[in-house]
């Protein structure tokens, strides 16, 4: 009997499918089935034990397809610009282009010795001019429609870095990439108007088959809410003298968004965002007209330090009065303090809001901490709480008391628009897209700087922009892309009149490469247009897409972002890119936490694989728990996997040795034992529940194994070994193709050199996959309360006579009969009491 040999058996198979290009997707003109992983970016230190978790399971689902007649495209890339790249570079003092090469070339190694069955003549790599050519010719469409503006507001700015960073690449206020405290900057960016798509992007959610959670942080981060703007107008209290109506040099209003126009009875005072324009022009004035504004200068230079994120997690709130000036309640008539406090953004909104205390969270907090007016103006229901946030019947609201809030809202809304003094209005937490990088590393925007025609776009026949090459890339510090010291690629002509130029010197973010990568794969050779017409139709959109949950709200709002634009110049056929979504789950290290260099608890996927073997990787990482659930790695399971996969090989050795016996019709029992295993594994691999296949394979196993060893006839035939082997191979496809190639072999009706990867799936006959035995769940009230082992198909009278009849259950009942008892086939009775 040969010994089951890892390294010889994984070699050979992996040298067998490159050679002979096995998984090449081809125009077959079967059915498709598109399957994506989240490309990744290729860091320096390559892949730990957790990376892999990913691709592993799209390609599980890969080879099922395959097997299934579908045509795959299952493809692969490095997601290669970027801050990570160049902080890398800079750091191990490498050229960026250079340190992708190398660690793009070990990243795929790594990848090659699990076996994964990527379709590499698809390989795409951001970096590569021919690549992107077409995104920058995307931008250049965003461009042209007036989609892309220049902007000088106060931006997140990394000193360690020296780049501005948008806010989704913050953690808790500090830069994403190196860990600085980002300051509040003005620098010049190219922002993208994201939020003209923000219906659309929420719209877009109910039709995909995502996962509730992502779904619903999407929704968050765009944040839409339903109000109103109302103005109110600013006055000089009494004793300073008359309004400031007449004044020319600042605004005499506050517009004010809210999403409960219902409570304007109730607004007790104003807050404005620090560095809202109305705050500048009245410091600026030189009638003096905030008496405080030493103390209000001094709050503004503190809260321009802080970072949006911070300001908004902050729990203490802070700010100060503008002393010399109120606004009036245009409901009440009343004059009400305004203040400023860093809570309030002046990107969110007006940047301000009229304070409702008795029925806002923070307003409260405010109002208690500064002894500022309470005034409830809607009565609820059973409020525990001094803050009432819920709807109910209006009191202290003038006429509309008495009336529902929902009404109270509309009437409102329609006496605000009638008196020119509000509007109903929607709002968006989702602010528009920074997308300039003041770094090298990146992509070029292909636009041009001209005195006398403005800013031009790069002709399209000019394509790409490419970086030059430089020996100093290292950030200016200034607030410029090092590429604006490089006079030779800067200064240019321009397109439109042919006089002096400057090309634009702020790059791409990482992102843009990678918000249309899955469009390249289906057609990487085309140097005519970004992608052909047909193939896209055909291929999009992606069938599964699998990635980390930390990219629900930058790449995936970002590439549905783009790909809905490209809908819209017809450039595709479908206006959503990725038809499912599943999120992977974290492997934690064995001391329950995230693998770092910093903690020194990372394990090296290479070492597991020389070891143990690439089938072992496999089938441990998807038989540790649920596919979507973080769960920390643990060795001695691992080597509980080897040996389920020892024993698979010394059953087929035992097989094939014996092999005169294997033409035995398999008994009744082991049949539909086997039939149950494919219904099951089909099941799990097409929901994704890698870990209970595996399960119930390795119970199939100890079933055979256990029959044989009691001497037991027709446990094991022919049709049960290639079978087992089909459901197996997905998992752990080097064993799978070494066993299934010897017994192909073995058996003489056999002929030709099949290999299990291009193998039909197996069937299975749904009178044999019946279970004959279930365990009946019973239960009171919905909670458990008996179990009980009873024929599959037992019938609900029987079932309901059994369940009221267990010892366990009549105490609940106490001699009463039940109120209703529902019965569900197969599963479970439940008692209503």
């Amino acid at each position: 009997m040969s010994k089951y040999d890892h390294k010889k058996i994984e070699s050979k198979w992996q040298e067998y499918w490159a050679e002979k290009q096995v998984f090449k997707t081809k125009d077959s003109g079967k059915d498709k089935f598109y399957v994506l992983d989240m490309f990744p970016y290729p860091s320096g230190v390559g892949l730990h034990v957790g990376h892999p978790k990913g691709y592993i399971a799209t390609d599980v689902v890969s080879r099922y397809k395959r097997m299934n007649d579908f045509e795959v495209l299952h493809p692969m890339g490095w997601d290669a610009f970027g801050l990570p790249a160049e902080n890398y570079a800079l750091k191990n003092k490498i050229h960026p282009a250079k340190a992708v090469e190398i660690n793009i070339q070990t990243f795929k190694e790594q990848l090659s010795i699990i076996g994964l069955d990527y379709d590499w003549s698809r390989e795409i790599n951001t970096t590569d001019p021919s690549y992107y050519k077409w995104t920058q010719w995307i931008f250049l469409q965003i461009f042209k429609k007036g989609l892309a503006y220049q902007s000088e507001e106060p931006i997140n700015w990394c000193p360690s870095c020296k780049t501005g960073i948008a806010n989704e690449d913050l953690e808790h206020g500090k830069c994403e990439q190196c860990g600085s405290e980002v300051q509040q900057r003005p620098i010049r960016q190219w922002v993208l108007r994201i939020t003209d798509y923000a219906d659309r992007l929420l719209e877009g959610l109910d039709k995909l088959d995502w996962e509730d959670s992502i779904k619903e942080m999407q929704r968050n981060w765009i944040g839409r809410s339903e109000g109103a703007i109302i103005k109110f107008q600013i006055s000089r209290p009494q004793r300073q003298g008359a309004a400031l109506a007449g004044t020319a040099d600042f605004k005499f209003q506050i517009e004010g968004f809210t999403t409960q126009p219902d409570t304007l009875f109730g607004a007790t005072y104003m807050v404005l965002a620090p560095e809202h324009e109305l705050v500048a022009s009245l410091l600026s004035n030189q009638e003096s007209i905030i008496s405080n504004q030493e103390e209000v200068d001094k709050y503004i230079k503190m809260s321009l330090r802080k970072t949006e994120l911070e300001r908004q997690e902050t729990k203490e709130k802070t700010g100060v009065e503008l002393k010399g000036i109120k606004a009036i309640n245009p409901a009440t008539k009343e004059e009400i303090p305004i203040w400023i406090a860093d809570y309030v953004l002046a990107s969110y909104g007006t940047g301000a809001i009229m304070a409702v205390p008795a029925h806002d969270e923070r307003d409260f907090e405010f109002a208690k901490k500064y002894n500022l007016e309470i005034i409830k103006v809607i009565d609820g229901v059973d409020i525990k709480n001094e803050v009432y946030t819920g709807e109910g019947i209006a009191i202290n609201s003038g006429e509309y008391d008495g009336l529902a809030t929902a009404e109270v809202k509309e009437k409102i809304i329609k006496w605000l628009e009638k008196e020119d003094i509000g509007k109903k209005a929607v709002n968006y937490k989702m602010r528009d897209w920074v997308f300039s990088r003041q770094r090298y590393w990146g992509e070029p925007i292909p636009l041009i700087h001209c005195e006398k025609c403005g800013v031009v776009p790069v002709p399209e026949d000019e394509l790409p922009v490419e970086l030059p090459e430089v020996k100093s890339y290292e950030p200016t510090g200034t607030g410029e892309s090092p590429l604006a010291n490089i006079d030779q690629w800067v200064n240019t002509k321009c397109p439109q009149c042919g006089g002096n130029g400057k090309r634009e010197t702020n790059t791409m973010p990482q992102w843009a490469g990678s918000c249309w990568y899955y469009l390249r794969y289906i057609d990487t050779e085309n140097n005519k247009h970004l992608v052909d017409k047909k193939l896209e139709k055909h291929w999009s959109p992606v069938d599964l897409y699998v990635g980390g949950a930390e990219h629900a709200t930058r790449h995936l709002i970002y590439a549905r972002f783009w790909h809905k634009f490209l809908f819209d110049i017809k450039v595709v056929d479908k206006d959503e890119p990725f038809q499912k979504l599943k999120h992977v789950g974290l492997i934690l290290a064995d001391d329950g936490r995230k693998m770092s260099k910093r903690w020194g608890n990372v394990i090296n996927p290479d070492e597991i694989v020389e070891k143990l073997g690439a089938d072992t990787l496999r089938v441990y990482e998807m038989f540790m728990g649920p596919f979507n659930q973080a769960i920390a790695w643990n060795t001695e399971s691992m080597i509980g996997v080897r040996k389920f996969l020892e024993r698979v090989w010394k059953l087929y050795q035992e097989f094939i040795d014996n092999f005169s016996q294997s033409r035995d019709t398999a008994n009744s029992k082991s049949k539909r034992e086997l039939h149950k295993l494919i219904k099951s594994v089909t099941f799990d691999i097409e929901n994704m529940k890698f870990n209970t296949a595996i399960a119930k394979m390795m119970e199939y196993t100890n079933f055979i194994l256990g029959r044989k060893s009691k001497g037991e006839t027709g446990v094991f035939n022919i049709e049960h070994a290639f079978e087992f082997l089909k459901l197996l191979h997905p998992f752990a496809p080097h064993i799978t193709s070494e066993l299934f190639e010897q017994v192909q072999k073995t058996d003489q009706s056999k002929s030709g050199d099949n290999i299990i990867s291009l193998e039909p799936w197996p069937e299975y006959e749904e009178k044999l996959a019946k279970e004959d035995e279930i365990e009946l769940v019973i239960q009171i009230n919905g909670k458990v309360r008996d179990k009980m082992k009873t024929s599959a198909d037992i019938s609900e009278k029987a079932a309901k006579k059994l369940a009221l009849n267990s010892d366990k259950i009549k105490p609940y009942l106490e001699n009463k009969e039940p109120k209703k008892v529902i019965f569900v086939q197969g599963k479970l009775v439940n008692i209503v009491a």
